[in-house]
């Protein structure tokens, strides 16, 4: 068993210790990529079936290991239909710069504060808004569906935007760094139905519709009740106050 061990172990090259590498690699990335989202139960029902396969070839069990291999062809259209949101947020991911990430970050921490000032006044006298902001995959296309404006980030001017009369106030606002990209920018709503409540929300599900594609973090103020809620990778969540919202937007941006 030993003298086994140690042939295969002498057997093994640089090349596959870089495929090792490059297939555990992309496993984590996915891993990472479907955390806390509902991909999350479906690959583990999917890894539940790919053991049951590999139990049905040790024990020679046919029936059972012919069903399997059965399904496994239609697994891969399975998993495009499955994981579209996570397949296209994975893709998009991979051509991000993620290297201007340290100094994007750096100038939206100065001006965190001027959003989360907007964000109370907007909540406080129940004006709806939703706003967009950029992680590491670009919302560089979202942003040309609005007026750009490449502009500094500032408490004025996302009131202003957002406030009833503006022409602006129906769209997203898009977020990088320091600058607001564009206002009045349409997002993608869900491709699956919703939950009940959010049906007539349409502020809410493109918040929601956003962050099943990108790893954006998006805000959205209720028109109607005033309440602040907070959209990030498929998961739209109420935020009781400001304090709780400055830590999960800066929680989520400096996290991988």
């Amino acid at each position: 068993m030993m003298t086994s061990l140690i042939s295969l172990i002498k057997q093994i090259t640089l090349g596959d210790c870089i495929d090792i590498l490059l297939v555990a690699v992309i496993i984590y990335s996915l891993l990472l990529l479907i955390k806390d989202t509902k991909a999350y139960q479906m690959a583990l029902g999917i890894a539940v079936v790919g053991l049951f396969y590999l139990v049905s070839v040790w024990g020679k069990l046919f029936v059972s290991r012919w069903l399997v291999k059965n399904f496994l062809n239609y697994f891969l259209i399975a998993i495009i239909v499955l994981f579209q949101g996570e397949i296209r947020r994975f893709l998009t991911g991979l051509g991000s710069h993620t290297f201007r990430r340290p100094l994007t970050l750096r100038s939206f921490e100065e001006k965190i504060e001027e959003i989360l000032l907007a964000v109370e006044f907007l909540a406080h006298r129940k004006i709806g808004a939703l706003m967009a902001i950029e992680k590491d995959i670009s919302l560089a296309s979202y942003a040309d569906r609005g007026t750009k404006l490449e502009a500094l980030l500032s408490r004025d001017l996302l009131v202003n935007i957002f406030l009833p009369h503006s022409p602006l106030h129906d769209g997203a606002v898009i977020i990088k760094g320091d600058k607001i990209l564009a206002a009045g920018c349409l997002l993608p709503l869900p491709a699956s139905s919703p939950p009940a409540e959010l049906i007539t929300r349409t502020r809410h599900l493109a918040a929601l519709g956003l962050s099943l594609e990108t790893d954006a973090a998006i805000i959205v103020v209720s028109e109607e009740t005033g309440a602040i809620s907070l959209a990030i990778r498929g998961k739209l969540e109420k935020i009781p106050d400001r304090e709780t919202l400055k830590i999960k937007i800066l929680n989520h941006l400096k996290n991988q």
